[in-house]
């Protein structure tokens, strides 16, 4: 299964890099704590406008959140 072998979304260390706290995303997108620990953690993941959204709030490219899981060449 895809999920075992991939993390999903790069939103935990997005977040890291920027300093940004998770709290503070939560606030941002109106979810709670737990959520978006859950989002960082890949054990839920967003819909394709929840990674626009946050794209958006952390101003940066969408790409960046979401994890390839094509075959690097």
């Amino acid at each position: 299964m895809v999920k075992e072998l991939y993390s999903m979304n790069r939103i935990k260390d997005v977040l890291k890099n920027k300093g940004i706290s998770q709290t503070w995303l939560a606030n941002k997108i109106d979810k709670s704590y737990n959520t978006v620990n859950e989002y960082a953690r890949n054990v839920r993941q967003l819909i394709l406008m929840g990674f626009y959204k946050i794209a958006e709030i952390l101003d940066i490219d969408i790409k960046v959140l979401i994890v390839s899981i094509k075959k690097q060449i």
